[in-house]
């Protein structure tokens, strides 16, 4: 296990002042859905909602317009998230443009980060630094994948909401920078 210092670099925003993070996993029904909660959550929190926007989507397409799995909700709604946001919640595609408008793009594992990756070149729209792992941003073992729990039980979706909280701290912890210019972009 690795502990990184400090928080993580980010891409500076495209329109100064204001950042997108997109959050991808297969289905859009259970990680990046939990993720963009979280993280809805936490920047609100850090007083960024006005400036800071928060997307997910899933690579695959055959849960669109659906809602998020019922045992993700029920963890977010026990562990006292906007229950608004999570009723609220509709799966949708990830699209190869969100590459090319999104500051960060963030998926789930690396089947997905690979897929991502492949649609933005194909787009013509892949940038180095703006396409990561979740988890590249967490400081308990950065780049490991957020393991799917959709054909598991109750407590992998706990698992999954205690990476995703404690990721995402360090992500909007990191977001003042990025939104002040400090930031040069990135890694590769």
């Amino acid at each position: 296990m690795s502990t990184a210092a400090g928080p993580p670099d980010l891409p500076a925003p495209r329109t100064p002042g204001r950042y997108h993070v997109a959050v991808v996993c297969l289905g859009n029904i259970c990680r990046s859905p939990i993720a963009g909660v979280v993280l809805r959550d936490r920047v609100a929190g850090a007083g960024l909602a006005d400036v800071v926007t928060v997307t997910s989507g899933g690579t695959g397409g055959w849960h669109v317009g659906g809602e998020m799995d019922a045992r993700a909700a029920a963890t977010l709604d026990a562990a006292g998230y906007d229950a608004d946001d999570v009723a609220g919640h509709r799966a949708r595609q990830y699209d190869a443009g969100w590459a090319a408008e999104a500051d960060l793009v963030l998926a789930m594992d690396a089947g997905n980060l690979a897929e991502v990756r492949r649609r933005a070149e194909a787009a013509g729209t892949a940038e180095p630094g703006r396409l990561r792992l979740f988890r590249d941003l967490d400081d308990v073992d950065p780049g490991a994948d957020v393991p799917d729990p959709y054909y598991g039980g109750d407590d992998g979706f706990e698992e999954v909401l205690g990476m995703v909280e404690r990721t995402a701290d360090r992500l909007v912890a990191a977001l003042p920078d990025a939104l002040d210019g400090d930031r040069s972009g990135g890694r590769a």
